[in-house]
């Protein structure tokens, strides 16, 4: 990666990290979960509004990392108005970009892309994935009824 997209995406970071998208609390979410990862300290809570298998509305409350945070923010800003199934696909490239595995998809990123940079460093990869590993437990247990738990990732 050249020097001039890795200062884009740097830029893309710290823009999400200081003004997060979906920082917010939803009155009467259909999901609801909070995911920590004990190693970096990161903790959030992800609630969403569930229409006809589309997410309708999105809230984030992260107390984390700028890589947690940021993270977080794109997920806010890309998964409103998202069948349930798109959410997933895009979680599934998302997870195959930060572990620097060929992401198989057309798929327009958008920011989400500035997070490829984070397989540079493995420890941090679990900060990036913790609001998309926790907004997915939670989107399968409200599918499949079954009793929600914390995410963690340890």
């Amino acid at each position: 990666m050249d020097s001039n997209l890795n200062d884009l995406y740097r830029d893309i970071l710290m823009d999400h990290y200081k003004y997060p998208r979906g920082k917010k609390t939803l009155d009467n979410p259909d999901l609801e979960n909070q995911g920590q990862n004990p190693l970096c300290g990161d903790s959030l809570t992800v609630q969403a509004r569930i229409n006809n298998s589309v997410i309708e509305d999105i809230g984030v409350s992260c107390v984390g990392c700028a890589i947690c945070t940021a993270s977080s923010s794109m997920l806010a800003d890309i998964i409103k108005g998202k069948t349930l199934d798109e959410v997933k696909e895009i979680a599934r490239v998302v997870k195959h970009l930060l572990k620097g595995d060929k992401v198989d998809s057309d798929m327009d990123l958008g920011d989400l892309e500035a997070l490829e940079g984070v397989k540079k460093f493995p420890v941090r990869i679990k900060c990036a994935l913790l609001s998309w590993t926790t907004l997915i437990d939670s989107i399968e247990s409200w599918e499949s009824g079954r009793k929600l738990r914390v995410v963690s990732t340890e």
